[in-house]
């Protein structure tokens, strides 16, 4: 069965959508910890993340890298931080967070609120900005 991630990358799901290319997708977290809180996912299925092929993986961190500048044009940060939890949903992915302080990357804090219309606003700022 495909996870809840393939079926956001096949359409299935909607999602704020930020960049696609052949092997990889980003779109922003729905449950966000800041505003601009994106993930990073590979399209093929891939549960554990360090189960990754070497070359996967690193084209998952190049492509976070473009994601993670993108969101920094848009979002007001004094950095991107990142994130691999991986217990949540089985497929492997990175979480890419604006951060202020250290303390914004704290995955046990209150969830930041954001209305449907910001939330696409905010994507269609930060695929403009992906290069």
């Amino acid at each position: 069965m495909a996870t809840l991630f393939t079926r956001i990358i096949q359409g299935e799901i909607p999602a704020y959508k930020l960049a696609e290319d052949d092997h990889y997708f980003s779109f922003l977290d729905i449950s966000p910890l800041a505003r601009g809180h994106a993930l990073v996912v590979p399209k093929q299925e891939t549960d554990y993340i360090f189960d990754m092929d070497p070359g996967a993986l690193s084209g998952l961190m190049q492509f976070a890298q473009r994601v993670a500048h993108a969101v920094e044009k848009v979002v007001p940060c004094k950095r991107i931080g990142i994130a691999v939890i991986g217990l949540e949903v089985p497929h492997a992915h990175v979480h890419l967070v604006p951060l202020q302080s250290v303390h914004d990357i704290n995955f046990s804090k209150p969830r930041v609120q954001i209305s449907p219309e910001e939330f696409a606003e905010l994507a269609e700022a930060i695929a403009r900005e992906f290069k």
